[in-house]
């Protein structure tokens, strides 16, 4: 055998194994809004991309109860609560990443590098914009004030979404403060809350309630289809902390066979000429600062985001819980 032939031979089996031949992906980003991603990466490295889809709650018991014997090499979910959680029991392991680090802001990333945001989903209020003129908002705090009773809706507190809000005004407001909000909001009811942000922005549009607050998305998906929906973005507490952000995020799975690999692909997830892929199929901002809005987005204008670090809505879950649950939230 030639010594060229050995020094390849040699330099294949003891490099490190930056690419595999397949990644495992436990998400709970819904399949149709990362399958094009992964089938992209796939024919940019030749690496294959599989998912296994779920609620973030079963993936992590999945994980759990798999071990050291998982084949998932990444997981992937839509709320830092979720995320959060995961990487405190110890299912996500900690990255050194510096390309990591210079594309995801400081307060959408795990302090620890255990998960990373990939794009950013504001939580904000909406509007008729047929009834209510937006000089008449401003933020969160406002929505329980009884000029607003029997005009505002809600979404279902069981919603992690919502419970991430409430985590978050309990870090910037305090827990007593938070509830009297939560009271008033609860007070100003037209109905029932909702199932999901969809049924809320149509039954907006319908006359049903006046205002409301939603994952600016699922308006975004409205819009896209009929661009005269009567439902408008309204950017809340923009003189004050700014508007509330979670994060659709990833991290690697601690027990992964194939960290260096798992990383890279994060990498690349969260890579200039990725962000706005990945962000735009579901109406969301890019995590990574500077990429390239859609344009239904775009048309929502520019807006000062909340700063605070993400982990709060995990840290301070259970006690948002037991505070929608005082309120009276359901």
């Amino acid at each position: 055998m030639s010594r060229p032939l050995i020094a390849l031979l040699l330099a294949s089996l003891f490099a490190p194994a930056l690419q595999a031949a397949e990644l495992v992906v436990y998400t709970e980003r819904r399949e149709p809004l990362v399958k094009p991603l992964f089938e992209r990466y796939e024919r940019e490295t030749g690496t294959r991309v599989r998912v296994l889809s779920d609620g973030a709650p079963v993936l992590i018991e999945r994980l759990a109860a798999e071990g050291a014997n998982t084949r998932a090499d990444v997981f992937m979910a839509v709320d830092a609560g979720n995320l959060w959680q995961a990487a405190e029991r110890g299912l996500l392991a900690p990255l050194a990443s510096p390309a990591l680090e210079a594309a995801i802001p400081a307060h959408l990333r795990d302090p620890q590098g255990r998960w990373f945001a990939l794009s950013q989903r504001a939580r904000t209020l909406v509007y008729s914009t047929a009834r209510v003129q937006p000089s008449s908002l401003s933020g969160y705090e406002d929505l329980a004030d009884p000029r607003w009773k029997g005009r505002l809706c809600l979404r279902s507190s069981k919603k992690v979404y919502n419970q991430s809000l409430v985590a978050t005004m309990i870090e910037r407001l305090g827990a007593d403060r938070t509830e009297a909000i939560v009271r008033g909001w609860v007070a100003n009811l037209a109905t029932a809350p909702f199932a999901d942000d969809t049924q809320l922005a149509r039954a907006i549009a319908a006359g049903q309630c006046d205002v409301g607050i939603i994952n600016t998305y699922y308006l975004g998906r409205l819009q896209a289809e009929d661009p005269s929906f009567p439902v408008q973005v309204f950017w809340a507490d923009q003189d004050g902390a700014g508007t509330h952000v979670n994060v659709s995020g990833a991290g690697v799975v601690a027990a992964s066979k194939n960290k260096a690999a798992a990383q890279a692909f994060l990498e690349w997830l969260a890579s200039e000429g990725v962000q706005a892929d990945f962000a735009s199929v579901n109406y969301e901002i890019p995590a990574r600062e500077g990429t390239a809005l859609d344009p239904v987005v775009a048309a929502w204008g520019p807006f000062k985001a909340d700063q605070v670090n993400v982990t709060v809505a995990g840290q301070r879950q259970a006690e948002a819980v037991r505070l929608m649950d005082r309120a009276g939230w359901r």
